[in-house]
């Protein structure tokens, strides 16, 4: 459905300037598919309509479309100690950083071996066929939505791993986007490729972090194509400004036999949505995605998890948890699509909220639609306080009040931090969450 594009003069003149900046110096291929998304985003705008943009049904991007937002044109000054403050750091990963969407090679390390990891913008210049062949071909791109098309428009920098057959990778791979809140609301686009080919094994994290609470948005998109063996364990953090904006979507293709493991963590943003969505392709294909979201004050999360079997004896399981507190929103929502001859598939898929405060609201709506017979598919969603019983059981441990319900609160948000296999990566977490959980009391 077409929109109304608000304040969208911005972006127009940011991308005739991005676009004279490039120059005959890019592509013809990806001029090509720059003026498409561009086109399409001209289109379709912002989904701010009431109707006609049901994925978005809970969640308003009024904001998002009238902010004036200038593209962030190149990355502000920042120090490694300001970045290893604020975000994950371990160095024993392989570390690579983006502040404001642009590479900064003075911050990150360097792949070796069948390991390939570069800058977007490098291998663009290299003229990679890997960019070419993959860039874009992910599943439902033809169907994207207007922040899909606006960073497809505007994409230049970001990241390319390649994990060739048969290697195991033997560092996970950190991307680390900083955005820096400069003065100036900004946006940023950062764009990451990653190719799996065959019996490949590798860990990604993401993390995206804000150094200052200012105003800007990042507009990401994640590509990953696995191919069959591949097995990729994929960790994402959400730890922006109260400020900003956030929209991320990733999108994975999966071959026969692939192993696709996604956790995503989510505690700090003004308004943001995580869009993601796994294409099973292969016979006896797997993913398994959880998330954990803690929402407080006014913030707004949305996670939009989609799951199509398309193959037989392909198994998935969706479980997300979600603490709400303040006056804050969390929308959930969890479709897995079994799709005619996908026989034998396996599914299920739980969401969970903990809703501290009386003013807190969670939308969730978890739904299976299932085109084939021979199937065990189940789901369900559940949002409440903890009852009287259990906390009557942890104060007759000697605890009182507070610390019982401090530790009930904690303990359901464990479930989900202690699946993170990466030592690091896991202690961060565990002080991220502990230190960010509310003085509360469970009254009765």
């Amino acid at each position: 459905m077409t929109q109304t594009l608000t304040k969208y003069q911005q972006y127009e003149t940011d991308y005739k300037s991005f676009d004279d900046s490039i120059g005959s110096g890019q592509p013809e291929w990806l001029r090509s598919m720059r003026l498409s998304a561009w086109s399409r985003f001209q289109e379709l705008g912002f989904p701010t309509a009431r109707r006609g943009n049901e994925p978005w049904k809970y969640t308003n991007v009024g904001p998002i479309a009238d902010a004036s937002l200038a593209l962030a044109t190149k990355p502000a000054q920042v120090t490694l100690d300001q970045i290893k403050a604020t975000a994950p750091w371990d160095d024993s990963w392989l570390n690579m950083v983006f502040v404001d969407g642009h590479y900064v090679s003075e911050y990150s390390g360097s792949a070796s071996g069948n390991v390939t990891v570069t800058s977007l913008a490098q291998a663009i210049a290299n003229g990679d066929e890997l960019v070419e062949q993959h860039l874009g071909q992910a599943p439902q791109f033809e169907e994207a939505d207007g922040f899909v098309s606006l960073n497809t428009a505007f994409v230049r920098d970001g990241a390319v791993l390649h994990i060739k057959q048969g290697v195991t990778a033997d560092k996970p791979v950190h991307l680390l986007f900083v955005s820096s809140g400069a003065d100036e609301a900004t946006v940023s686009h950062p764009r990451v490729l990653l190719v799996c080919e065959a019996n490949s094994k590798a860990t990604l994290i993401e993390s995206f972090v804000g150094l200052d609470e200012n105003v800007y948005f990042t507009n990401a998109i994640t590509e990953i194509s696995m191919a069959s063996g591949a097995e990729l364990q994929h960790y994402r953090l959400m730890q922006e400004s109260e400020k900003s904006f956030h929209v991320g979507s990733a999108r994975v293709q999966q071959e026969s036999d692939s192993v696709y493991r996604s956790k995503v963590f989510e505690r700090k943003v003004g308004l943001g949505r995580f869009d993601l969505y796994t294409n099973m392709d292969g016979e006896g294909s797997s993913c398994d995605l959880k998330g954990l979201y803690y929402t407080s004050g006014s913030q707004h999360v949305d996670n939009y998890i989609n799951i199509n079997h398309q193959k037989p004896h392909s198994t998935s399981r969706l479980y997300y948890k979600g603490i709400l507190d303040g006056k804050s929103r969390a929308v959930f929502g969890g479709t897995v699509y079994v799709q005619p001859g996908a026989i034998k598939t396996d599914s299920r898929q739980e969401d969970k909220n903990l809703v501290l405060s009386p003013d807190a609201e969670v939308d969730s709506k978890p739904a299976l639609f299932i085109y084939a017979d021979d199937v065990v598919c189940g789901h369900g969603a559940t949002a409440g306080n903890i009852d009287q019983d259990t906390v009557f059981y942890m104060r007759s441990r000697g605890l009182d009040l507070e610390a019982a319900s401090r530790q009930l609160i904690y303990g359901f948000a464990d479930e989900i931090i202690e699946a993170v296999e990466d030592d690091g990566l896991r202690q961060y977490l565990e002080k991220l969450f502990l230190e960010s959980l509310p003085s509360y009391k469970f009254e009765f």
